[in-house]
């Protein structure tokens, strides 16, 4: 029991006893049964006659406080509160007639981990609300009652548009309030209207203000987090957001704002303006509660044209083609990755999924399909690639005659290893360029399948979400670094990445450091990979089994004698051959950096 309980419990002892002081009654009197019958009768009759002024006292002084407060708009506060849903296929919206709110957004398409329905807002985590200025001070719509009427119509394509129109008004204007969906879509229209209210209003615009603690939908909370994040838009062109450190963080946007989004791993929710969004503020903070990924903010105007506003929502998953249909910028709420690979994932990966969907509803087999495919496209550089190792192999005489020669001397060893491949048409970056060629491929993979929602709850083999870790074996231990499970895809990419790492070393003259390297990285990334997507790992080990076949096959029709042979007539119609300008640079480089370094 805290102070003020125990003060209050105090007081309330010392007035039941002063009261049983000085007000008790006096001794009973007898009464027959026929007085206790008038006595109740009289006292109910008392009672009834002394409580409709008290009521109605009190209506006048709770009217006389919303007039005061409300002036000709306190008649919109009278009402009762009423839910209606506004649906299509794709969305369910649950909005109360009670300011014309949002409540629910269930998504009917998708359920959450533990199979429930997927409810991206409620009542409970998620608050909306508008605000305008008034003579008598601000104001918000959730004060006021809205009678609701729900219809619908065809657009010009045919398709049905679900309406909702929410309606508050007294003899000296009307708010109306319009929601709309179309039959397919994620988005919902908004528009707001004030008709009449002369000089009420003071201000030409709306504050709008949501707070929204994002629910856990995904088993991952730790890999949830790294993708939740508020987004947003500039009228400019920017995109920008708040990040995903689990610090605090808010901004103050300067400059007008096109759309906002709370974007999760896999749907946001979000905001678009038909023209711009003003004074924006948001925030987004980290809860201690595991049942939630974020806490985020928004608060923004709305300018007023003729006392008229209109905007959008957004609710939906994370697709890149369903966002990019949204308005300019929408689809950056789905991570495609850094400039230099999100073309891959873009343009390729996304028609390839989208294409392979239409035939194949497994989306291991899809994978795997995606592999051979690119594989297929890429297997000329894979082919370059092996021949300039091949090069490499059948000069390694002669380069290891040059390492005893000129092993002292780093300088003049790399100037006669320069000559030799000069000589024998050789190039020592013949068998890597092909290789970084097609990493934009493998960087693209590491952005798209921790985001991409397709294979969102879909299973392969042991794996129940290829979209998460497939937890093989449950240890009763967390290794640093690691976790405290162990995922079976990422440990058959790491062995299949040694062993073509071996069957790679075979086939270049890396010695030393290079050639260990090979073997650590698979390691390192065992450690990376462990909790990322099952689908990623299941990717990286079917590209490195198609690689080895594909190098394998090479190796048969590959004669290293006929390439000896070749260098040979390089070596020899390349005997009086005159340096090209770029090796005179590249010699009095080398020249003048091992002259610097003697000094």
């Amino acid at each position: 029991m805290d102070k003020n309980q125990a003060t209050g419990l105090i007081l309330f002892a010392a007035v039941i006893l002063i009261y049983s002081i000085f007000f008790a009654s006096g001794p009973e009197v007898p009464v027959t049964e026929n007085e206790v019958a008038v006595q109740t009768v009289d006292t109910a009759s008392v009672a009834s006659s002394e409580e409709t002024p008290v009521l109605a006292e009190n209506d006048s002084i709770v009217e006389a406080g919303k007039v005061a407060k409300f002036g000709v708009l306190a008649g919109m506060t009278q009402g009762s509160e009423e839910l209606v849903t506004l649906e299509n296929d794709k969305v369910f919206i649950s909005i109360s007639s009670k300011g014309g709110l949002i409540k629910e957004v269930i998504l009917k398409e998708y359920k959450n981990w533990t199979q429930e329905p997927l409810k991206l807002l409620d009542e409970e985590s998620s608050k909306m609300d508008f605000s305008l200025e008034t003579n008598r001070g601000p104001v918000y719509l959730s004060d006021f009652y809205f009678t609701p009427n729900v219809s619908s119509q065809q657009n010009e394509e045919g398709e049905t548009v679900h309406i909702l129109t929410l309606s508050a008004e007294t003899s000296n204007g009307k708010i109306t309030q319009k929601y709309s969906i179309t039959d397919g879509s994620y988005v919902v229209e908004k528009s707001f209207a004030i008709e009449r209210f002369s000089g009420v209003f003071t201000s030409n615009a709306v504050q709008f203000s949501w707070e929204d603690q994002v629910r856990a939908h995904e088993r991952d909370l730790a890999e949830s987090r790294r993708k939740t994040q508020v987004n947003y838009y500039t009228s400019a062109g920017s995109y920008e957001n708040l990040g995903v450190s689990d610090d605090a963080e808010a901004e103050a946007v300067a400059e007008p704002v096109k759309w906002i989004g709370f974007s999760q791993r896999f749907f946001t929710a979000g905001i678009i303006a038909d023209k711009e969004f003003q004074n924006v503020n948001l925030n987004q903070s980290t809860p201690s509660d595991s049942l939630f990924v974020r806490n985020m903010g928004a608060n923004f105007s709305l300018p007023l044209e003729n006392g008229a506003t209109s905007f959008s929502y957004y609710f939906g998953p994370d697709q890149y083609k369903t966002l990019k249909r949204v308005t300019d910028g929408f689809e950056k709420n789905v991570d495609m990755g850094y400039f230099f690979v999100s073309w891959v994932n873009k343009y390729i990966i996304v028609n390839l999924f989208e294409f392979l969907e239409k035939f194949f509803d497994n989306y291991g087999v899809i994978i795997i399909l995606i592999v051979l495919l690119i594989k297929l496209a890429l297997s000329p550089l894979t082919y370059k690639s092996y021949i300039g190792m091949a090069k490499m192999r059948v000069i390694k005489p002669e380069i290891d005659e040059l390492k005893e020669k000129y092993g002292d001397d780093p300088t003049k060893m790399q100037q006669e290893q320069m000559k030799l491949f000069s000589k024998l048409g050789v190039s020592p970056i013949s068998g890597c360029l092909p290789l970084l060629l097609q990493m934009p491929f493998l960087f693209a993979m590491f952005f798209f399948f921790p985001n991409a929602i397709e294979l969102r709850q879909e299973s392969f083999l042991w794996a129940k979400d290829l979209s998460t870790y497939d937890e093989f074996i449950k240890l009763p231990f967390t290794i640093p670094f690691y976790g405290s499970h162990v995922s079976l895809f990422t440990l058959l990419m790491t062995v299949s990445q040694i062993v073509y790492t071996h069957f790679n070393n075979q086939l270049t003259t890396a010695t030393g450091p290079m050639k260990n390297l090979g073997y650590i990285m698979p390691v390192m990334f065992m450690f990376i990979l462990n909790s990322y997507p099952a689908g990623l790992s299941f990717y990286y080990f079917v590209s490195n089994v198609v690689t080895f076949g594909q190098q394998a096959l090479i190796k048969l029709f590959v004669d290293d004698e006929k390439i000896r042979q070749k260098v040979e007539e390089n070596k020899v119609k390349n005997a009086n051959k005159k340096k090209s300008k770029f090796q005179q640079k590249l010699e009095e480089a080398m020249k003048a950096a091992d002259s610097n370094r003697k000094k």
